[in-house]
């Protein structure tokens, strides 16, 4: 079910929470952080904010995006006072679910790392930390699996932002917000249901935005023994789903495809990318030679700019990205560890020699003929050119595009002040223009 059903925004306002048609008063007392906290976790247990007829488990999906989207939380940028708070809910949300703690200290895995603040000062260092937070499902085995999901953002924005003018809480809602709401899922049907062979080990890294920082400083410094690490799930934006999930890492067992296709879905597909390495978690675990899946529901124009907020999930979606990968859990739930492969990867040495953009966002989740525009970004040359979101892009300069490494092979043969004709079919019809990089 899309959010339209859910369409009332559910937002924390001073010491009022709203959601739809419903207006939480929080007393005074109740107004310092970590007291809103246990507040919100205590009603998320009990199912008061289903609404709309949605299920219970809806309507804590619904909860805990609210929480860790909004304004009160600043962004969740790594080891930022919002960021810890976001650290505190989840590890409160471990707790509940029944999770034993699997930090260095308790819940908690810190980390340093490093910052330059002014980038026009490179000189200019500045020491933090972050923080991962990391619960367990022990069944007695030495076997485990690994569910995973950032919960860091961009806080104000700055480096990363898609709205670099702006000084606005980059809220993140479905990046990645809607992964940890996911992971929580998943923690609570596997919790109920039970597991035999494998142990799980449900980790919110934090530092993705800045270079995967949480979840390399994880395998580099394992609380559980890497050896016995089965595979690894990992949910980064999946809150915009809409007809189709992408399955990446597919190739990194030969199990996982036959297995998601067997898979009953209801109500969507699954396009399956088989490169075990991509902009997010777990390309750290691939890196070391374990088997990995990443769900991810799609590029949207909203992405690193304030304006991806909660009202904008389909928090039902969610719901079924996290039963698929229960699914996936429970159908592998065996003694024996299933194999690893080594996958077709991009050339991080070609991306490296990009010199131009087009300046447009792919769809993705797009599954026909060439590479389908998600969002054309201002001022950029696709945009002067005159292409459109929707636009399926077919050829560029002469060379054929079926799809995004097609694409990409076509770009790198440009450099800045080039011409090119670009061809894109806009509904049924061919449209040509010429774009300048």
């Amino acid at each position: 079910m899309l959010w339209g059903s859910l369409s009332a925004r559910g937002t924390l306002s001073g010491g009022t929470l709203l959601l739809g048609d419903e207006t939480v008063q929080i007393k005074n007392q109740l107004r310092p952080m970590r007291h809103l906290l246990l507040f919100l976790v205590t009603l998320s247990g009990i199912g008061a904010f289903a609404v709309d007829q949605a299920s219970a488990q809806v309507g804590e999906i619904r909860v805990d995006i609210i929480f860790l989207a909004s304004d009160h939380l600043e962004g969740r940028a790594t080891g930022s006072p919002g960021e810890m708070l976001a650290a505190d809910y989840v590890a409160s949300r471990f707790e509940r679910l029944g999770l034993s703690p699997k930090g260095t200290d308790g819940w908690f895995q810190d980390f340093p790392f490093t910052t330059h603040p002014n980038p026009h000062d490179s000189a200019l260092v500045v020491q933090k930390r972050g923080r991962n937070v990391i619960g367990f499902l022990d069944a007695g085995v030495e076997q485990t699996v690994i569910v995973g999901a950032h919960y860091d953002h961009l806080g104000y924005g700055g480096n990363g932002s898609r709205s670099p003018g702006d000084s606005l809480i980059h809220n993140g809602a479905d990046d990645n917000a809607s992964g940890v709401a996911g992971l929580l899922e998943i923690a609570r049907q596997i919790t109920a249901a039970g597991v035999q062979s494998n142990n799980i080990l449900f980790i919110a890294f934090s530092g993705e935005e800045l270079g995967l920082f949480g979840s390399k400083h994880f395998v580099n410094n394992p609380t559980v023994e890497l050896d016995q690490v089965n595979y690894m799930l990992n949910l980064d934006m999946v809150g915009r789903l809409r007809e189709t999930l992408v399955v990446g890492g597919a190739g990194t067992s030969p199990v996982w495809v036959p297995l998601i296709e067997s898979i009953e879905k209801s109500g969507f597909s699954v396009k399956i990318d088989s490169s075990g390495l991509g902009p997010s978690d777990h390309a750290s675990f691939y890196l070391k030679d374990i088997p990995v899946l990443h769900f991810f529901t799609g590029q949207h124009a909203d992405y690193h700019r304030p304006s991806d907020d909660s009202p904008l999930i389909n928090f039902e979606g969610i719901h079924q990205v996290a039963s698929l990968a229960v699914d996936v859990i429970q159908s592998l739930d065996e003694p024996a560890p299933i194999a690893f492969t080594k996958t077709r990867d991009h050339d991080p040495r070609r991306a490296a020699a990009f010199k131009v953009s087009l300046g447009v966002m792919p769809d993705y989740a797009f599954g026909g003929t060439g590479l389908r525009i998600d969002a054309v970004l201002d001022d950029r040359p696709a945009a002067k050119a005159g292409l459109e979101a929707g636009d399926v892009v077919v050829e560029l300069g002469g060379a054929p595009v079926k799809d995004i490494y097609s694409y990409m092979e076509a770009l790198s043969a440009f450099r800045r002040g080039d011409e090119a004709e670009i061809v894109v079919k806009r509904g049924e019809e061919e449209v040509r223009r010429q774009v300048e990089f």
